[in-house]
């Protein structure tokens, strides 16, 4: 079709060569080789099947050289007549194996090109001949051209040899790293060592009653986590505007009395831990969102335009409307479209390789009863959020209910459900002139 269209396939036939060349001159680059480029990068056929060939024998230890790689291939049915003089001829044009880097960099840069034009064929495809809505073909382009960017090896069948090469990696970065969190610091160490740092692709719900400090505990995660990864952290409030979640944020930093900040009513003292707070907040990459009418699509991909991405932060579920098509609820059942919003946040986790953390209310189950702690019974109700979330926490004060309790300040941070360690609950205190949660001396209770 290409031809027919005078359109000439993006490839490289010399860097090709020189790559596979490089390999039988020195087999010692092999690993770098394997390390920066795939077989599906080859063009031409010949070579992807020599590549792949040496990248099995790369795999399983064996000796590498000409010789080897034609018997390999024998016994792989991808030998042909001409084999042994094409493998001569890959060493004699390949002056050096010094620069097989610079090949594979030419390589993969053709195979993108190749991916991007048959990307955007999909897209015309989709445009012409779908039928859908200009919403959801627009998410699917986003999509398609965001995991070209990322060029994530994510997704499709990967060989279990190189699953435990990245495995066994982590593993020694987090030894080496000693009591340091494989994952993103909360800023709250009783739920970091419960969780161990919210995980890349891991989504985070925090769920309670209305009133019981979601966001509160929300900005408290987003702030400690720009500050100490130095990363971008994206927040979509669909309740408060971006000026409201601002005052919340410099009163918990400069702890300044949120009624007081809001009248304005500071004396000179007070003015300069603001100031030296707004300084402290201004250095950190945190952006907020306060659309009240945001999709799933929509947050993905405003995410997706962000090139160090470290949390995304969501409040509340419940606001958001549904995944994709931006219909309200009024069109679709309230448990299905939860479902779908639930289903996307993960698979938008995933997609970025951040964590995600969403704000959630909870049903009234609970309130008839006793004992009025959060429970995942109360999150049922709302579609499949229990079983799409990695972890759900859910806030519980007995103060909300009663001031005539021992300690109206005291909460407790349910973990009911973690997918990557242990369940218990956490004891926090609420500060709520700062609207802000803190860590608390007592310790941990575990299921």
């Amino acid at each position: 079709m290409d031809e027919l269209l005078g359109r000439k396939v993006p490839y490289a036939a010399d860097a090709e060569q020189a790559i596979l060349g490089s390999m039988l001159i020195d087999p010692a680059c092999v690993g770098d080789v394997v390390a920066n480029v795939r077989g599906s990068e080859f063009y031409i056929d010949v070579n992807r099947d020599i590549f792949e060939t040496v990248f099995s024998m790369f795999s399983a230890g064996a000796k590498i050289d000409p010789v080897t790689v034609l018997d390999q291939m024998r016994a792989r049915g991808c030998w042909k007549e001409n084999s042994s003089q094409y493998l001569m001829e890959l060493m004699e044009v390949t002056p050096t194996a010094a620069n097989v880097l610079r090949y594979c960099a030419i390589v993969r840069d053709r195979a993108l090109l190749r991916a991007l034009g048959q990307t955007a064929a999909d897209i015309q495809e989709h445009v012409y001949q779908s039928g859908e809505q200009a919403p959801q073909v627009l998410e699917l382009a986003e999509q398609s051209i965001y995991r070209l960017r990322k060029q994530s090896a994510a997704g499709g069948l990967v060989p279990m040899t190189e699953v435990l090469q990245d495995t066994l990696s982590h593993i020694s970065q987090a030894a080496a790293g000693g009591s340091k969190l494989p994952g993103l610091s909360t800023g709250l160490a009783d739920i970091d060592e419960c969780l161990q740092g919210l995980g890349a692709g891991h989504f985070i719900l925090i769920a309670s009653r209305p009133g019981m400090g979601k966001t509160s505990i929300a900005l408290n995660i987003a702030v400690n986590a720009a500050k100490t990864s130095g990363k971008t952290v994206a927040i979509f409030s669909l309740e408060m505007s971006r000026q409201e979640l601002a005052m919340r944020m410099l009163s918990g930093e400069s702890h300044i009395d949120l009624y007081q900040l809001n009248q304005g009513r500071l004396n000179t003292e007070e003015w300069g831990r603001l100031m030296e707070s707004a300084g402290v907040l201004s250095q950190v990459d945190i952006r907020l969102d306060d659309n009240p009418t945001m999709t799933v699509a929509e947050m993905a991909a405003q995410c997706r335009r962000i090139e160090d991405l470290g949390l995304v932060v969501v409040d509340y579920l419940q606001l958001m409307q549904s995944a994709g098509s931006g219909n309200s609820w009024a069109n679709e059942s309230r448990t299905q479209a939860v479902s779908d919003i639930s289903r996307m946040m993960k698979v938008t986790a995933k997609e970025l390789g951040v964590p995600l953390v969403c704000m959630s209310q909870l049903s009234r189950v609970n309130e008839s009863t006793a004992n009025k702690r959060p429970t995942l019974a109360a999150l049922r109700e709302s579609g499949s959020i229990e079983q799409d979330a990695d972890a759900v926490i859910g806030l519980y004060r007995e103060g909300y209910y009663t001031q005539e309790c021992e300690d109206p300040n005291l909460a407790e941070a349910i973990i009911l459900k973690n997918r990557h360690g242990r369940t218990g609950t956490v004891y926090l205190r609420w500060i709520p002139e700062y609207t802000t949660y803190v860590n608390d001396a007592r310790q941990k209770d575990e299921y």
